[in-house]
């Protein structure tokens, strides 16, 4: 799938799960359940073991094309590297590293990196940055996406951290693009309760769907 489809989906559905896991078979086991309630993105951390072959078994288990498989709290073009040819479609880091932007520019794979100042984003719009991953967002809140577009209008943000079923409304209205949400989405796994993450998958997609009119 070419690179400006990827993007466009991803805006599109407005939702990023953030699949942080204790196990391989956990993260597989969360990234079903939010498929089954309708998430078109997901994003495995490299905080989960063995994330790569989380990723390996992904691709090839779902090639359909029914969803975008990306790497998640990638530090450096290496570890980019390594998502990409085990099947990632889009990259997101913590923080801005212009190195793995330009990795990730290179194969034409999607890139969000983490920004937390005006400096920061547009250091990363200048490294060719796709969609500019505000965070963390919980330290920032709705009113900062107003404050950066202000200046920055050409700006597609995407907060993680903080964004919870509460306030995502509050999100989208602001201005962002798309969401991306870990714990908010997935906690149900700590009790092994996939079906919770189920369902709070369908109503962020509802809400999201509802905000946008």
């Amino acid at each position: 799938m070419k690179k400006e489809h990827i993007i466009q989906r991803i805006t599109d559905v407005g939702l990023v799960a953030v699949i942080r896991a204790e196990s391989a078979d956990q993260a597989r086991r969360m990234t079903d359940a939010c498929i089954e309630g309708g998430v078109a993105a997901v994003e495995i951390t490299f905080t989960v073991p063995g994330a790569h072959r989380v990723i390996e078994t992904l691709a090839d288990t779902y090639t359909d094309g029914s969803i975008l498989l990306g790497a998640g709290t990638v530090l450096d073009p290496e570890t980019a590297r390594i998502a990409m040819l085990s099947g990632a479609q889009y990259v997101v880091c913590p923080h801005f590293n212009e190195d793995t932007v330009r990795m990730c520019n290179r194969y034409r794979v999607p890139c969000m990196p983490g920004c937390a100042s005006i400096r920061e984003v547009v250091s990363a719009l200048e490294s060719g940055a796709d969609i500019i991953k505000l965070f963390p967002g919980e330290l920032f809140g709705p009113k900062a996406v107003k404050a950066i577009r202000g200046p920055l209008p050409q700006a597609q943000i995407m907060p993680t951290g903080g964004v919870d079923i509460n306030n995502v409304g509050d999100w989208f209205k602001a201005g962002v693009v798309a969401v991306g949400v870990g714990g908010g989405l997935t906690s149900g796994a700590k009790d092994g309760n996939y079906a919770s993450i189920t369902e709070r998958a369908k109503e962020f997609l509802a809400r999201i769907k509802d905000v946008r009119g």
